[in-house]
């Protein structure tokens, strides 16, 4: 997704092959939706390299541009899991996910923490409040 402050015209293009535009009348709403359809030709090049001109100007839309403080409610359980001796294979079990998503939480508890084992990940978690435990 991109953003940008101004949209020259409101339009959908598909595959490059037809547009979709809107057409209202000047001065209000019209009585029902109307839409031009563009088919292949000159009108539908020129549609296409308006967008192209607004999509290079825009800018990227990210959702998070940092990674936030600490770990979130899963990452809690999927930590809470391991600390009671769970492998990675019977975590996912447990919580319902994939095996590689409880890869990416722990590998990413680990880039929180700082550290390169799991057992460091324990000891760290357990040092910064994360486990409910002494």
């Amino acid at each position: 997704m991109r953003v940008v402050d101004r949209v020259p015209a409101e339009l959908v293009v598909a595959d490059r092959a037809i547009a979709l535009v809107p057409l209202t009348p000047r001065g209000g709403e019209p009585a029902e939706p109307t839409a031009l359809l563009v088919h292949p030709g000159v009108l539908l090049a020129s549609l296409v390299d308006l967008f192209e001109d607004v999509w290079h100007d825009a800018l990227p839309l990210r959702a998070r541009a940092t990674a936030p403080e600490g770990p979130d409610a899963l990452d809690l359980e999927v930590l809470s899991l391991l600390l009671a001796g769970l492998t990675d294979t019977s975590v996912a079990k447990q919580l319902g996910l994939g095996l590689r998503t409880v890869q990416r939480r722990v590998k990413r508890l680990m880039e929180l923490a700082g550290v390169t084992t799991r057992l460091q990940l324990g000891w760290h978690a357990a040092e910064r409040g994360w486990t409910a435990g002494p």
